[in-house]
């Protein structure tokens, strides 16, 4: 596996980032390593909140509710996804499966920074990983606040249509994403938000990615989207979903009311897990996908008067 890098000097200049950040490397097979690129603020706090983006992003989307949990004496710890951000990038998009996702995830949180008894706030694909990671692993993971995503589910006993092709929603983004020359992930910016990103957050989401061949993680994800009905992560998804329906530790969901990506992904966390029964679960107005760009601080006011100070 060829691994990729983003340049050290890819974050200069890049304002409201937090500046405590460090990599931390885990196995990647074959003998190879890869390093996984996060932010660590207030390390010595006993009570750890892990945020764990999605796609197209990177642990910048993070960085207002990173100040908010630190500020409530929380550590605080956001990985960029393998593939995205600063992290290491395998340079084939085959290397990238959900499975591989959440193991190295895995290796990263319980393995290399040995973390138990933490918080998860999750978005997009960080709540797949999150939670899939969650179920795998009980016992490791408190509470979990799940945003704008879900863990998609199907019986693997049912049987498999005839005539298997991609379909639903994003059945063509995911042909876009697979065809087009020039992958840009900051461009979907548009489509992800309602209100328009300023210069400086477009910076943002575009500032680990000097090279169009960095940009090979998020384009590896899209393909990853189960529009297919035999996708690869359903067997463990399923797996996972027996172990969360029976989950009783705390949940909480919040969602905004103008995301296009999982307006519905509520759903099923709040019917089917115990432990999000009775949360005070909401869904705040004026945001899209991502939400935590157009409502920052309802976000995090949302966030922190249910985790309380650490």
């Amino acid at each position: 596996m060829e691994i990729l890098s983003s340049p050290e000097n890819a974050l200069d200049g890049l304002v409201g980032y937090p500046a405590e950040r460090r990599y931390v490397e885990i196995p990647a097979g074959d003998g190879q390593t890869l390093r996984f690129h996060m932010v660590d603020v207030n390390p010595e706090a006993e009570r750890v909140v892990v945020f764990l983006h999605g796609n197209p992003s990177w642990s910048w989307i993070w960085r207002r509710q990173i100040e908010a949990v630190v500020a409530a004496g929380y550590r605080a710890i956001a990985p960029d996804l393998v593939g995205m951000g600063m992290s290491d990038k395998p340079s084939d998009m085959s290397d990238y499966t959900v499975s591989r996702h959440v193991e190295w995830m895995r290796s990263l949180l319980l393995g290399a920074l040995d973390l138990s008894g933490f918080d998860m706030v999750m978005h997009d694909w960080g709540g797949i990983i999150g939670m899939r990671l969650a179920a795998e692993n009980p016992g490791r993971v408190n509470r979990m606040v799940i945003s704008n995503t879900g863990l998609p589910d199907r019986d693997p006993d049912e049987p498999l249509p005839e005539v298997i092709e991609a379909t639903g929603p994003f059945a063509d983004f995911q042909e876009m994403a697979r065809v087009t020359p020039l992958w840009e992930p900051w461009a979907l910016l548009p489509m992800v938000v309602v209100n328009e990103p300023t210069p400086e957050v477009v910076a943002g989401y575009r500032a680990p990615y000097p090279d169009p061949v960095l940009t090979i993680g998020s384009r590896a994800l899209t393909q990853l989207l189960p529009t297919r009905p035999d996708n690869p992560m359903y067997p463990a998804n399923h797996k996972a979903w027996k172990v969360l329906d029976k989950w009783t530790n705390p949940v909480l969901t919040i969602f905004s009311d103008k995301d296009l990506v999982a307006p519905d992904g509520w759903k099923p966390i709040v019917e089917r897990i115990p432990g999000a029964q009775g949360q005070p679960h909401v869904i705040l107005e004026g945001g899209g996908h991502f939400l935590q760009e157009d409502l920052p601080d309802a976000y995090s006011d949302a966030l922190m008067s249910w985790l309380g100070p650490a």
